[in-house]
């Protein structure tokens, strides 16, 4: 899958196929991934993790915020904005140093900072279509 490419996902037998579509096409280590809940934003991130080497299950880090996992090749971050209220708060966490790390980073919920992240990244958005499957925009 190419930038800027729409795929369907018809159901979870075809999340391995898309999320390797989605490796393939990764230019930046940092992917914001948008969606409404229950969209598949954390069971894309785990196998993401899973064809990156992770032998860790990955949870959401919806209470934790940030969390780390390592890679066949050093750390996997997964930030969670969900329950973040400003751009003070989740800055105040120090997530300044792990989007810019390098590393690959997963922002869930990432809309409270996009206006505030430097540099390029890649948006993965996830949508339910009329048919209940799985809509992803990739660019």
């Amino acid at each position: 899958m190419k930038e800027g490419m729409v795929l369907e996902m018809r159901s979870l037998d075809d999340l391995k196929g898309a999320v390797a579509a989605v490796r393939d096409s990764l230019v930046n280590p940092i992917i914001l991934f948008i969606g409404d809940l229950g969209a598949g934003k954390t069971t894309m991130i785990k196998e993401i993790m899973h064809q990156m080497g992770c032998d860790d299950q990955g949870s959401s880090p919806s209470y934790s915020i940030i969390n780390e996992y390592q890679g066949s090749d050093g750390p996997i971050y997964h930030i969670d904005l969900y329950r973040m209220n400003t751009v003070e708060e989740t800055f105040a966490l120090g997530i300044e140093e792990i989007i810019y790390s390098g590393r690959p980073c997963f922002i869930e919920w990432p809309e409270i900072i996009i206006d505030y992240i430097e540099g390029a990244y890649h948006t993965l958005k996830l949508s339910i279509n009329e048919n209940n499957y799985r809509e992803i925009r990739f660019s």
